[in-house]
């Protein structure tokens, strides 16, 4: 575990923030995996979001070390993030989920991807599957042009090299970002709950001209909705509201209303997938959440903001998605090559 003198007079140099809510069983092996890192000059922000099974009380008294903030309501990934990043008091955060496992030089593997590239500023770990061997969970997150996210390669086998590269977005379940940035741009948007807000926090970090890379040594085994359930009602919900808020945020310029038949298309043939599957009506209610008046507004005057801030061009937003408006259906590994400037000698 971090000791006090593996911290700097400023601070240490990481926050690892973990928000809890029913994480049962999955939230002590991921404290002893936090506890096994080779990299030490981190702090860990553990919040709670008014859990009842008791988990994150004993995972506390287990790991002394660990800063832990009972938030005392239900806040949601997105606000339980905001409110550990304002208390964090390292220069990077690491966003790590309860049902994720990380391997012994994760951190040690990130900090020298951030060296490595000192003009980025958000970076991505590789998702192993935890309960999939041999399968993967996700090599960063990407859009399609059809305003569709999916995360890349999740499902799949894992080709022999992976290389490190320029992905759309990280997902927020294992993720480095730089803590200033992350609070300069308004963090996670609260009203998206959970679900989504990580795509949406990337989309908005490239459309102010930052982007994210993917760090495949960096490695954590993940569980995947550990809390709320694969295809469960919530899950579907909020996934499907949110994808809706999210392409019409962060969709620019002359890119909204070139892809807007093409969201809908896709959207429309996702109702029919959820309809085959019998799990189609918390979709609709997502959708219609997501086209209510009053949070529409709310939404269209968060995307003036945006748009009035971004400095990547449509185009230049269109050259990073997935041009295919069904790649999602593969879950296809979009990594680009980096063209920033080259990496520093580690």
């Amino acid at each position: 575990m971090p000791s006090e003198t593996t911290e700097h007079k400023t601070g240490p140099a990481v926050t690892v923030v973990i928000v809890s809510y029913q994480s049962g069983p999955t939230l002590e092996p991921c404290l002893a995996r936090l506890a096994a890192q080779t990299f030490r000059d981190f702090e860990t922000i553990l919040i709670d979001n008014a859990s009842t099974d008791g988990a994150p009380q004993a995972a506390a008294k287990a790991h002394p070390w660990v800063d832990f903030v009972e938030a005392g309501a239900n806040l949601g990934f997105a606000a339980g993030n905001n409110l550990a990043a304002r208390r964090a008091k390292g220069r990077w955060l690491v966003l790590l989920n309860p049902d994720a496992y990380a391997e012994p030089d994760w951190l040690e593997q990130l900090m020298a991807g951030a060296a490595r590239h000192p003009t980025v500023k958000s970076f991505a770990s590789l998702q192993l599957s935890a309960d999939r061997p041999g399968l993967l969970d996700g090599a960063g997150d990407n859009v399609t042009s059809a305003g569709i996210p999916f995360r890349g390669g999740y499902g799949r086998k894992p080709p022999p090299v992976l290389p490190e590269g320029e992905v759309f977005s990280a997902c927020g379940a294992a993720m480095l970002i730089d803590r200033d940035l992350f609070l300069s741009v308004g963090g996670f948007d609260e009203r998206y709950f959970c679900y989504c807000e990580d795509v949406d926090l990337g989309y908005r970090l490239r459309l102010y001209g930052q982007p994210t890379l993917l760090l495949p040594k960096a490695k954590v085994a993940h569980v995947g909705s550990a809390s709320t359930g694969v295809r469960s009602d919530f899950s579907i919900f909020h996934g499907s509201r949110n994808r809706v808020w999210t392409f019409l945020k962060n969709t620019p310029g002359w890119l909204l209303p070139v892809t807007l038949p093409l969201h809908v298309a896709v959207t429309a043939g996702l109702l029919l997938l959820h309809w085959r599957r019998g799990d189609v009506a918390p979709a609709i209610r997502g959708i219609r959440a997501a086209l209510k008046r009053e949070d529409l507004d709310q939404v269209m005057a968060d995307r003036r903001v945006i748009q009035a801030r971004r400095k990547a061009s449509p185009g230049a937003i269109l050259r990073v998605m997935s041009l295919d408006p069904a790649a999602f259906i593969g879950r296809r590994f979009v990594i680009r090559k980096w063209k920033g400037p080259r990496p520093a000698a580690s």
